[in-house]
Parts: C-alpha cells; structure tokens; sequence
C-alpha cells in the first residue's frame, strides 16, 4: 500500500524492500502480530547485521542489512493494513533507526579502525541525508493527500490516537526530539521554504531517494562485501555534499 496517490508515486530506489515488505504484511494481516511486533523484529535484524560485521562475516551481514531494510517496511504496510496507525509505532520505528544507525557507523569505525571524530561525522552526514529524504517526502504526502501518520513539522507531542496510551506517546515523542530534533532544524534552516514551493517532481524525489536509509544500507552492505569497508565512512561524508546540491536544484526550480 503506497503512501502517495498512484498519479504521484516517484521510482523510490531506498524502497527496494517494498514487494516483500507488503508480502509479509498481508501475511501477518489476520494474526495477532502488531506493527511494534515486525519493529522489534528489524532491531533483532540490525543487531545480527552488526555481529555479523564485527566477526567478518560480511555477507551475512548484508543479508540482515536488507532484511532489516524490508522489516522496516513490513511495520507501516501492516499498520495501513490494519488501519492502527499510531505515534507509538511511528517514534519507536524511527528512534529504533537512529540508535542502529549509531551503532551500525560505530561497529564500522571499529573494524576499519578510522578516526573516531570521522565517523561521528559520517553518522551526523548519513542523518542528515536521511532527514532531507524524509522531510521533502513528508511534504509531498500531506500536499496528495498520501499518508499522513508522520507530520512535517514535529514541533509539538501529538495527541493519542484510538488504542495508544498518551503517557506513552509523550515520551517517545521527547526521546524522539532529542535525537532528531537538530537534524531536523538544520534541514529546516537550509531549505525553509520547502513547504511553500509548488511542486517536487518525480525526478528529484528519485535522486533524493538515495539518502532513504535502505539504499544507505545497502550501499554499506555492498561495500562491506566487495572489501571496500575502509571507504564506508568516507563516502557518506562526501556524499552529504549532495543535500546543498538538491536543495539548491529544487529552488531553482520553484523560483
């Protein structure tokens, strides 16, 4: 199920885990597994991704990678599916990612024994990439109507929906800003006016698409098994060059 009305779907090529994704959640659909169930089973993925890389074993640390990639899909299909959307799912999915994230460029430093400032470098690049994705994403959604669990500005602790405990939400919506909230600032502050422009094409949605986490993964996978890990956290750092490059193509475009 598409977060955006089919006229204005883009080629996403992070969203490569989407067919079986949706397999899985149709799968689940009748059962009593929740959408925090598949969240918790894509942490369980990512932590194997992470054994994997620090024991060498580089191809099945790839494996996880992608698996975590279509799980982390799977959550949302099974939400829409169920029609149980919730902030709950929402924050625990993403404060999830970042924490991995971390601790997917710290296992890497470790095993290319890099500098240490460099690969907080790569981690704050590989956030903001991911940031910019979801913030132009964001938008093109509420403006078609699309899905609209996820808001363009979290600025403020939504209410509870049906079924979900506001305590909770509470919570997870702080712990949620501390980890995103610069990220999210900085893009802001870059690119204010993202919100007013009048479109976003397809295109340009396709080439930001590549900051989606699951390319990300799986480029990190890629490198990892075609001996390349020494350039991981390099690459994402000359890759963040990209964000003022497609902010400044998409206001060329709507000036």
């Amino acid at each position: 199920m598409s977060k955006l009305p089919k006229q204005n779907q883009f080629f996403d090529v992070s969203d490569y885990g989407r067919p079986i994704a949706q397999f899985i959640a149709h799968s689940l659909k009748s059962t009593t597994c929740t959408p925090i169930h598949v969240t918790l089973s894509f942490v369980i993925s990512g932590l194997l991704a992470i054994g994997f890389m620090l024991f060498g074993q580089y191809w099945a640390a790839l494996f996880f990678l992608l698996l975590k990639s279509v799980l982390d899909a799977a959550d949302g299909e099974l939400a829409r599916l169920k029609n149980t959307p919730s902030h709950t799912g929402r924050y625990f999915d993403s404060i999830s990612d970042f924490i991995l994230n971390l601790f997917f460029i710290l296992s890497i430093w470790y095993i290319t024994n890099s500098d240490f400032f460099l690969a907080l470098l790569a981690f704050v690049g590989l956030e903001l990439q991911g940031t910019l994705y979801n913030y132009y994403y964001v938008i093109l959604r509420n403006r078609h109507n699309g899905d609209t669990t996820s808001r363009v500005f979290e600025n403020k602790t939504p209410k509870a929906l049906r079924g979900e405990n506001q305590q909770t939400v509470d919570i997870l919506y702080r712990i949620y800003s501390f980890c995103y909230g610069p990220y999210d600032r900085i893009i802001y502050g870059l690119d204010k006016n993202a919100i007013k422009g009048k479109y976003l094409p397809n295109w340009l949605m396709t080439a930001v698409s590549t900051f989606g986490l699951g390319f990300q993964l799986l480029l990190i996978g890629l490198f990892l098994v075609l001996g390349f890990k020494a350039y991981i956290i390099p690459f994402f750092i000359g890759y963040s060059l990209l964000i003022f490059v497609f902010i400044l193509i998409r206001q060329l475009m709507n000036t």
